[in-house]
């Protein structure tokens, strides 16, 4: 019996203190939203029981539709924010839909209400602005927290606006939309943070587009740089061409300094790479178009495919006796044959040579460098000399080497006057050497031998022809230049 008496008093007790805190009178903020009950209608406003002792009112006119006729009945609940807490709890619902007399706008403004309103046109320096019945100013730096490059963006939108000046009793009004989106961003962007970290995927809105790339809004006052070299496999020369301001894009993200708090994206991330099924798209030897995209000191940049550049180094560019003169074979723009020599996956290169167009191999002709073998004669571009011989260009990536001894010139005689940079000559290749061995011997002095000996092969075949005598001492001779050195 003790235990249930005992249990009896404290039950007694709980409800005494539940209902003390009930009747106990709640403490309400201006611009605090609550939710009542409506209890009753006086001759101008109604009565909301908030809860304890505390009791609001209201604007008769604020619970009336456009007919006048009342919207609510006693007993129904509705939602209002607080806009005096002087002299009694004063609440109002059409600060919200924009409907406020002066006298509401003047409690919003102390209390730092926001209030609807639409931008009707625009003025010098700003904005007019329809809250209600009255008209505000907003300027064009508190309209948003960047301007738009269109300030007429804005026309005919409707905006909630903090009223940061009252004077005149209501016929000087200035609103901000921007300390309202600061104060939202304020409040997100811890939550907007935790969420952006290396290689995570978010959705953002271009806030700018810049030379160098554009800039993602996350919410929350927080950016990211798109660089313009993330924005495609391709190169990118106008940045607008991808992205637009305003425009929704989905992007990864690639790193965040923490101490700087700048975060790098990427668009391209999240594109199929072009480089991954290369070695089913191209082979050495093959012939294809190409568009020269940029031209460098030491070659031009070859766009294969978007995503995919090659280049051709000015070394495989037949010499012109000029040092750029390369460069008037491609200018920026052309699209032409080129032949791939070289294909390096994991570095992401390709070597290519022009092809000189109306050529067999731009026909698809199997490559001249295949004729480059001991015995061949052919014809090349003087490329450059040196104190031990000259340099012949015969084709793409094949350089040839004629020994002082192999040109024919006296040992007192002008080589380079003989030879000068550029200018074509034919020669007998003595001796290729072989994979991966790049070294091509050449000379002029066989192709002199070997006309003669065809002179002589051609005088001993005429049926007039006189008994020939010491023509084995020339062939030898022949046979001895194109032979191979011994090592």
């Amino acid at each position: 019996m003790s235990d249930e008496h005992e249990d009896q008093e404290e039950q007694s007790e709980d409800f005494a203190a539940m209902l003390e805190a009930s009747l106990k009178p709640k403490r309400f903020d201006k611009g605090q939203t609550i939710e009542g009950r409506v209890v009753g209608f006086g001759q101008d406003v109604a009565f909301i029981d908030v809860g304890g002792k505390g009791e609001a009112a209201i604007d008769l006119a604020e619970v009336k539709d456009a007919d006048g006729n009342l919207e609510v009945k006693v007993g129904d609940r509705i939602q209002a924010t607080v806009v005096s807490t002087t002299g009694g709890i004063t609440l109002s619902r059409k600060l919200i839909r924009g409907a406020a007399n002066a006298r509401q706008l003047e409690d919003a403004f102390h209390a730092g209400i926001a209030v609807d309103g639409k931008v009707e046109s625009e003025v010098k320096g700003g904005y007019e602005v329809r809250i209600g019945g009255q008209r505000a100013f907003c300027p064009y730096s508190q309209i948003d927290v960047r301007r738009a490059a269109d300030s007429a963006v804005h026309i005919g939108q409707v905006y909630q606006f903090k009223i940061i000046e009252f004077k005149d009793g209501g016929q000087t009004l200035v609103v901000s939309r921007r300390a309202l989106i600061e104060a939202e961003q304020r409040a997100s962007a811890d939550e907007v943070r935790k969420t952006i970290v290396p290689g995570a995927v978010l959705r953002g809105r271009v806030a700018s587009v810049r030379d160098f790339g554009a800039f993602i809004d996350f919410g929350g006052g927080i950016q990211g740089l798109l660089h313009v070299s993330e924005m495609a496999f391709s190169r990118v020369t106008d940045p607008g061409s991808i992205v637009t301001a305003g425009e929704e894009v989905t992007v990864k993200v690639l790193r965040v300094d923490e101490g700087t708090q700048k975060i790098s994206l990427s668009l391209k991330q999240l594109l199929a790479d072009p480089w991954a099924t290369i070695e089913t798209k191209y082979e050495v030897g093959q012939v294809l178009n190409g568009r020269v995209t940029r031209v460098a000191e030491f070659g031009a940049f070859v766009e294969l495919e978007p995503g995919i550049e090659a280049l051709a180094h000015a070394s495989t560019f037949p010499p012109t006796g000029r040092r750029d003169g390369w460069t008037a074979q491609v200018p920026v723009g052309l699209t032409a044959p080129f032949e791939i020599l070289t294909i390096e996956r994991d570095k992401k290169r390709i070597g290519v040579a022009l092809v000189p167009e109306g050529s067999a191999r731009a026909a698809g002709v199997a490559s001249a460098a295949g004729e480059i073998v001991a015995g061949a004669q052919v014809k090349g571009k003087v490329e450059r000399h040196e104190s031990f011989g000259v340099f012949v260009f015969l084709a793409p990536g094949k350089t040839g080497l004629i020994p002082l001894s192999e040109t024919g010139v006296a040992r007192d005689g002008d080589v380079a006057k003989t030879f000068p940079v550029g200018s074509d000559v034919e020669v007998i290749v003595l001796e290729v050497e072989p994979p991966p061995g790049r070294k091509i011997r050449l000379s002029v002095k066989a192709v002199a031998a070997a006309r003669e000996a065809a002179e002589v092969r051609e005088y001993a075949e005429r049926p007039d022809a006189a008994p020939a005598q010491g023509f084995g001492s020339l062939a030898d001779k022949l046979r001895g230049a194109l032979s191979p050195r011994q090592k």
